[in-house]
């Protein structure tokens, strides 16, 4: 074991859960902020029916979602054969893990951003624009810095969620010890086992210390980002 009591599985599985994490980000956090943005601050036809398909991974069964990938993205299908002619494995892959866990951590992303946009005071939008200012000033030097707790806080919630991801995950790309296994499908397979259980209590125990300070730092940090906001504010008047 290791300096933390982990066993070089259990040590392999932390180590791909914030690889996938990461990549998760990678993937979302782009569309997520062009995404939030388009339903805060525009009305179009058929809007409903886009926040109802971003929305919905979050009542869905996780299994759903991977089960789609795995139909539409797998080796098997077109796509899949495609992407694997063109050097992109997905299926049995941590990539695959990463964007399963991209999918399901969406909708926290962007609803973060969308309610991140839709506080920012659109006076001061107004006042640079009746100043000269072009939208694309205006977008990058007041509503995303304005907008960055929020953006910040979205960001750090989908990370977390994707550490904990496990329905889309297995079901898309399997639970392959070193390649697909992260810490929650590592648990599940202690727990499998007759003797796994202090690995499945350490890997409880890590999964609970990961969830916690994610969701620390993602209301810390916005309370911080906050303030510092709020002071710059007040110092430019």
């Amino acid at each position: 074991m290791d300096g933390l009591g982990l066993t070089p599985t259990e040590l392999a599985a932390l180590k791909l859960s914030i690889q996938v994490a990461t990549g998760c980000l990678v993937i979302s956090l782009l569309p997520g902020i062009a995404l939030g943005w388009l339903l805060a601050r525009y009305t179009f036809w058929g809007k409903t029916l886009v926040e109802t398909l971003v929305f919905l991974p979050l009542v869905l069964p996780p299994v759903v979602p991977g089960y789609l990938l795995l139909v539409s993205l797998g080796p098997r299908t077109e796509v899949g054969q495609w992407l694997t002619a063109h050097g992109i494995e997905l299926a049995f892959n941590w990539k695959g893990a990463a964007l399963a866990s991209a999918v399901v951590g969406f909708p926290l992303l962007v609803q973060s951003v969308r309610l991140a946009i839709s506080l920012v005071d659109r006076r001061l939008e107004q006042v640079a624009s009746t100043l000269g200012a072009s939208s694309r000033w205006i977008a990058w030097s007041i509503t995303l810095p304005l907008a960055l707790p929020g953006i910040l806080t979205g960001a750090i919630l989908s990370f977390g969620r994707s550490l904990g991801e496990f329905g889309a995950t297995i079901t898309f790309v399997g639970n392959i010890e070193g390649e697909t296994q992260t810490l929650p499908l590592a648990l599940y397979t202690l727990i499998q086992q007759p003797e796994g259980d202090q690995g499945a209590m350490r890997l409880v125990w890590l999964s609970l210390l990961l969830a916690f300070a994610a969701l620390f730092a993602s209301h810390a940090f916005g309370r911080w980002m906050t303030r510092r906001l709020g002071q710059g504010h007040h110092a430019g008047v």
